[in-house]
């Protein structure tokens, strides 16, 4: 037998070894609800997109029900300056004037969104591009926040239509984008709308797509991952500094999510290659996976 051949039939073993490991999982969480948060380079660079969307079919493929969300600051970003609108932010906001939004709503809603549904659809799901605004999935206020524009926060999710599409075998792809009780689009972070979802849907786990190893102790050194805390566990690291900046805000989604009944939720590098299958159906994963403290493995 060749040498070729050997290397083929071991490549061959190991995906079925691969497989064979992963069914533990695929059981437990067939007919389960994992709602995604997508963004960061796994949306801009195109080869790691192109695995995000065959994982979410896969998750599909295998009895899981995702819900994707996502945000395109990026995106949104090129279109303002294509424009001669000066992108700006104010305590890590994006100011948000009438202008601003709406280039956000014609980026988020009209482009991102329908690129993605695009694409899910190509590779054989059948994805159903939605904002907040659709079936009043999310109704949104004010951040309070002076001088930053429409800029706001979930203030009720109503989730029948994602049950709907759901339920009908759609992967819904919502974007970030809900209205006031006045009918005044406003943007809205995009780990916000994920983690209110997953609440709203009881969902078995919420997966933040980032730009980040996890949780890192030292934030300069990958080998300090936490694979695991709990929800003090995590308020603790963010008393003592060690969560800080831009993490900040994706610890206290997952925590709030957690509080209010979703069972995990996991923020991963989405740099790495089919890092959604890898941290669902795998023992060790590659991110940090928050839960409450009454969780049981």
């Amino acid at each position: 037998m060749s040498i070729e051949s050997d290397h083929s039939r071991e490549a061959e073993a190991t995906r079925v070894r691969i497989l064979s490991e992963a069914l533990p999982y695929i059981q437990q969480f067939t007919g389960r609800t994992v709602v995604v948060k997508y963004g960061g380079a796994a949306m801009k660079d195109s080869s790691l997109k192109d695995k995000v969307i065959r994982d979410i079919i896969f998750l599909a493929c295998v009895g899981v029900r995702p819900v994707v969300v996502h945000g395109g600051g990026p995106e949104i970003n090129t279109w303002l300056e294509k424009l001669g609108i000066e992108p700006q932010f104010k305590d890590g906001l994006r100011v948000t004037d009438a202008a601003t939004m709406d280039v956000v709503e014609m980026v988020l809603v009209g482009r991102v969104n329908k690129e993605l549904v695009s694409l899910i659809n190509q590779a054989g799901g059948q994805a159903v591009g939605l904002c907040g605004k659709d079936g009043n999935l999310i109704q949104a206020r004010h951040v309070g926040t002076e001088g930053i524009g429409f800029v706001g926060e979930v203030r009720k999710v109503d989730t029948r239509i994602v049950h709907a599409l759901v339920n009908s075998g759609y992967i819904p792809v919502i974007s970030s984008v809900a209205a006031d009780e006045q009918g005044q689009a406003h943007n809205i972070n995009a780990d916000t709308v994920a983690g209110e979802i997953a609440a709203s849907l009881g969902a078995e786990k919420l997966i933040l797509l980032t730009d980040t190893s996890g949780i890192l102790e030292n934030y300069k050194d990958p080998s300090t991952l936490l694979p695991k805390l709990d929800i003090q566990q995590a308020r603790e690291l963010i008393d003592r500094g060690i969560v800080a900046g831009g993490m900040i805000p994706k610890v206290n989604c997952c925590v709030r999510s957690l509080a209010q009944g979703v069972k995990a939720a996991h923020i991963i590098d989405g740099r790495l290659p089919h890092a959604l299958l890898l941290e669902i159906f795998t023992d060790r994963g590659i991110g940090s996976m928050l839960v409450s403290s009454q969780y049981q493995d």
